[in-house]
């Protein structure tokens, strides 16, 4: 059975207030929005909070869900929102040097130094060194298989921007992962 269609029979159900709907729709879709929103905050536990907020928002509004975009693209779209609200909100806090003290040092220890050949954990590196709009491209495009017109739906950003970030992200991966000593024979 085709997931969208589903996704919009339990949207339908979630706009009657069936909790058993709600439920389903989390067990699909939860570990894909953390996931995006925790490459998008990088914090695990705020990413679990804006997780529950989302979703909140989906039960909240799922009226309002007009099937102009899959609910997927819908629910990543307000996934987005929470993510730049949180960051937005995180550029606006003053420093704080006790906190600031609590922030582990970053150099290189025998087993980073091992992870860091691993491709994997090179690829990782490579994708954290692309600006903000970049990786949020390329995770939409690439880990979440959407297409460009679904991107740009999520982010709320013409499609023709989406393609062009799409292209500076790639080359710019390109040259990370050579500067990585990665060649594109690379599996």
């Amino acid at each position: 059975m085709n997931p969208a269609v589903d996704d919009d029979q339990v949207m339908r159900r979630i706009a009657l207030g069936e909790e058993a709907a709600l439920r389903t729709l989390i067990a699909r879709h939860e570990v894909r929005v953390f996931r995006f929103i925790q490459r998008l905050v990088g914090d695990r536990a705020e990413a679990e909070e804006l997780t529950n907020e989302v979703f909140t928002e989906v039960w909240r509004n799922a009226s309002r869900f007009q099937g102009r975009s899959t609910p997927q693209t819908w629910i990543l779209s307000i996934a987005h929102h929470r993510a730049v609200s949180l960051l937005r909100k995180r550029r606006e806090q003053p420093w704080d040097e006790e906190r600031a003290s609590d922030i582990a040092d970053t150099d290189d220890d025998p087993e980073t130094a091992v992870q860091k050949r691993d491709k994997s954990a090179i690829m990782r590196r490579c994708m954290e060194a692309l600006s903000p709009e970049h990786r949020e491209i390329v995770d939409l495009v690439y880990y979440h298989e959407l297409s460009i017109a679904e991107a740009a739906d999520v982010t709320g950003i013409p499609e023709n921007t989406v393609k062009t970030r799409m292209f500076y992200a790639r080359r710019r991966l390109w040259l990370l992962l050579q500067e990585a000593g990665v060649d594109r024979g690379w599996p």
